[in-house]
């Protein structure tokens, strides 16, 4: 009773790992009508091609079985993610059967995998290994462990389409969206000006001559073109660093109409992105961290943490005490003012663009799947 019991049990756990077709449907009842026929008419011919019958459709499962055993599974991706952006992967299956080749096999993997579509694989050839190029899709940010895929065939006969689950053990980090949505570019647009108006200052490099502003030292005045022009001309000369741009993304979020987080989160990390493309200073700030390009790593340091960068309760931090651009991500403003940032790039609830209707409906807050 024992061994029927565990029998039993083993075939309903197979039986949960294929799905019958159509095919196998009417397959089976004729098998049944030729069954009815057979012992109804003690006709030994009908009998013959009911074994013949019911021994297809075994030899049709033992076969199914053995294509998809011995297979193993690569998913390789790019080292760097962007969240909506479709990038290309590769899959790459091995047979590790020495003789027996798995014929029809399909690959599709869950929405968290980023595999926009099926892969079909005619034939893998034993000991052999066969690799296709995918499009790959990640429709939010964050950490991705739900790494599930699935193999299925339906060879030989497609009576039955059977099943088999592959779960890779590791995550994939996605960084948040780094292109330009409706309003971003004028923001950075903005924000480079200003940059550029920070590049003047008194390194050795000559920047510009420029009219004479009262209440400036005599020492830089140019007197050949103060005489050409009539008008007192000083040299400005360019600054010995680059310009340094103060990010703040503030984390204490008490109110998020229609996403306001996450569109702040992708607006940030574009800036830095492209901020990040001129060799310029960045320092973003948070509740929770402080990071500096290239103090402290590159661009991509910054876009890691915002992957995985959620609200959370925390005073504002004040500014670097040093001379740059100032570019605030606030819900309430009024207590990142008084931390001493400026007021000249405050985005807001009211003032960061909004995203088009439907651009964010699968955005979701990072995490584990």
């Amino acid at each position: 009773m024992i061994w029927l019991w565990r029998k039993l049990k083993s075939a309903v756990r197979e039986s949960m790992r294929q799905q019958i077709t159509l095919g196998g449907i009417i397959y089976t009842i004729a098998i049944l009508l030729v069954a009815m026929a057979a012992f109804g008419s003690a006709n030994n011919l009908l009998f013959l091609l009911l074994a013949a019958m019911i021994a297809t459709l075994l030899v049709s499962n033992f076969v199914s079985r053995l294509g998809l055993a011995g297979l193993e599974f690569d998913f390789q991706l790019p080292e760097h993610l962007s969240a909506r952006r479709h990038v290309s992967g590769r899959i790459v299956v091995i047979n590790q059967k020495r003789w027996i080749p798995s014929f029809s096999i399909h690959v599709t993997g869950s929405d968290e995998t980023g595999l926009t579509k099926a892969i079909y694989f005619p034939v893998v050839p034993g000991r052999a290994s066969i690799s296709d190029t995918v499009e790959v899709f990640f429709s939010r940010r964050g950490l991705h462990t739900d790494n599930t895929f699935q193999f299925t065939t339906r060879f030989p006969f497609g009576f039955a389409e059977r099943i088999v689950h592959v779960r890779l053990p590791r995550e994939v980090l996605v960084y948040p969206c780094i292109d330009a949505r409706p309003g971003f570019e004028n923001i950075l647009g903005a924000v480079s000006g200003e940059m550029a108006s920070h590049v003047r200052g008194r390194g050795n490099d000559f920047y510009r001559i420029r009219p004479y502003y009262p209440l400036e030292s005599a020492r830089h005045v140019d007197w050949k073109a103060t005489a050409h022009t009539g008008d007192l001309q000083v040299r400005e000369f360019a600054r010995e660093q680059d310009p340094l741009v103060q990010i703040f993304l503030d984390l204490d979020v008490t109110s998020d109409p229609a996403g306001w987080f996450e569109n702040a989160v992708n607006c940030c990390a574009f800036l830095v992105w492209r901020i990040g493309q001129k060799d310029s200073r960045v320092h973003l700030r948070t509740q929770g961290a402080s990071i500096r390009i290239p103090e402290d790593g590159d661009v991509y340091t910054i876009l890691k943490y915002l992957a995985v960068v959620t609200p959370t309760s925390g005073t504002p931090v004040a500014p670097h005490d040093e001379y740059s651009v100032h570019v605030v991500f606030s819900s309430s403003p009024a207590p990142v003012l008084e931390a001493g940032w400026s007021a000249s790039y405050l985005l807001d609830s009211h003032s960061l663009p909004a995203p088009a209707v439907g651009a964010d409906a699968s955005d979701a807050a990072p995490g584990s799947d």
